[in-house]
């Protein structure tokens, strides 16, 4: 029997053990920050395969954790994310109906399969590993609260991804690919003004108006659009703008995103919105807070990491969806008002050179090791992520199929590259390259202490952020 086998079979082993942590964080459907229970479960299964847990909390964030195995080179590393998201919450069901628990979060970007897919091929990894005696470690990282971009940049100033030889994630989609394409860096910016509340009838000369800062602040950031690489976005929230029309507003706040094309441009514009923002105050006699939530990296590509895993999705696809699963699909695409072709089957060429608007704080990984991610199709196609109808299939047997599937393309790739080093120094010449040797800085401005809890000024900049998000889904805050 081939290694390729033994390791197929290793996964095929594991496919209950896979679905149950998938079905159990899908319905956990916990928030990012928040996946106590999420975190806790999937962390328990790696502990109960051999897994060593350490390093709970790193880079501050309290449901993140490094679980490892094994020893010597290489060291092979699997991101595993769990966060859900707001207002998406949905039964196993082709319509948009709430789901039966009551949880109006849903998991419609599936990390309930991101979790579970990798930790399936590190189970596998680790069998095979054992039986046939290979060497090398492998790192499975817990990373939280991808949504709100802010989890794996703190983590890595942390140190969680130090001493990697190559990283390996996945990321269930419409179609079937490698994450072989460059995305955005970014970067969340909370700006705030304070001003002088006043009569805004009887003595509007007294009061210095927070929300005129804000409006000036958001007709000078979108002319600076003009400016902007084709390639860069800009989007933003206004979350506060007083609280009666008969009272000047003292207070107003927005939360800013920007993407860029890389780090250096995101650095750059934030110091430019930074002025805006100054130049806002200046022209209304009020005073400006900015808080830089967080910044993170593009992803990087690697075309020789990319072949080997879209060989192994060549291996593993088509899957095998029945007539009942494909059905179940083009419903979903009915009322959602897209063609009714139903799922992806096929596997795409694999993506070079190919530009995304979107960002992944996977990005800054990508900086510091080789990474590579393996997309799949687990929601039908047409359908943009974030939707109800994602969160539907992402929790029946169109998820569990298409989990299973990253699960074999994530072990076999990884068992390449613990195997052939003639592959893993290709890939970090390659990384070489691309970085041109130059060691991963962050670009956050709040520093994660190593291997700590986050302090004071970082709980306020996780909060915001928090906060930020609920408040512009109408979500109310836990009670306490």
């Amino acid at each position: 029997m081939s290694d390729y086998a033994k390791i197929e079979k290793e996964v095929e082993g594991l496919a209950d053990d896979i679905w149950d942590m998938a079905t159990k964080v899908w319905e956990f459907a916990e928030l990012g920050f928040e996946e106590e229970k999420s975190s806790a479960y999937e962390a328990g299964v790696l502990e109960k395969n051999g897994f060593k847990i350490s390093d709970r909390g790193i880079g501050g964030l309290d449901t993140s954790w490094i679980a490892t195995w094994g020893s010597g080179s290489p060291t092979l590393g699997l991101l595993v994310e769990f966060d859900a998201l707001p207002g998406l919450g949905n039964d196993t069901v082709p319509t948009k109906t709430p789901a039966k628990s009551g949880n109006t979060h849903g998991h419609g970007c599936g990390h309930n399969l991101i979790g579970s897919s990798s930790i399936g091929a590190a189970i596998a990894l680790k069998n095979h590993m054992t039986k046939e005696k290979i060497a090398g470690t492998l790192r499975v990282v817990g990373c939280p609260a991808e949504e709100y971009l802010t989890g794996k940049n703190y983590m890595a100033q942390a140190g969680a991804f130090d001493g990697l030889d190559v990283c390996l994630h996945n990321h269930p989609g419409p179609a079937n690919t490698v994450w072989n394409f460059h995305s955005t860096a970014a970067t969340d910016l909370l700006i705030e003004w304070h001003g002088v509340a006043a009569h805004a009838g009887a003595t509007p000369w007294e009061g210095r108006s927070a929300l005129h800062a804000a409006e000036i602040f958001l007709v000078a950031a979108n002319m600076m659009r003009e400016q902007m690489l084709p390639t860069a976005r800009l989007h933003y929230q206004i979350l506060d703008g007083g609280q009666a029309v008969n009272v000047i507003p003292e207070y107003a706040k927005i939360l800013v995103r920007y993407r860029g094309p890389s780090g250096d441009n995101v650095l750059k514009y934030t110091e430019w919105l930074k002025d805006i923002a100054k130049g806002a105050s200046l022209s209304t006699q009020t005073k400006e807070t900015v808080t830089v939530l967080t910044a993170i990296y593009d992803c990087l590509q690697n075309d020789a990491l990319a072949e080997c895993m879209n060989e192994h999705m060549k291996r593993y696809f088509p899957i095998d969806f029945t007539k009942e699963e494909q059905d179940y699909a083009k419903k979903i695409q009915k009322e959602m008002g897209k063609p009714e072709d139903g799922m992806a089957t096929e596997v795409m060429p694999m993506p070079q050179n190919i530009e995304m608007g979107g960002s992944s704080d996977v990005g800054d990984v990508s900086w510091m090791t080789p990474t590579m991610g393996a997309v799949y199709s687990s929601w039908p196609q047409h359908i943009a992520p974030h939707q109800w109808g994602c969160t539907s299939t992402n929790g029946m047997t169109i998820g569990r199929k298409a989990g299973l599937h990253a699960s074999h393309v994530l072990a076999a790739t990884g068992l390449d590259l613990l195997t052939k080093p003639e592959l893993l120094k290709a890939v970090r010449a390659e990384f070489d390259e691309r970085t041109g040797g130059k060691p991963y800085k962050s670009l956050n401005v709040l520093k994660a202490p190593p291997g700590g809890k986050m302090d004071l000024q970082h709980r306020h900049a996780y909060e915001c952020c928090i906060h930020a998000v609920m408040e512009h889904f109408g979500i109310e805050e836990p009670a306490k």
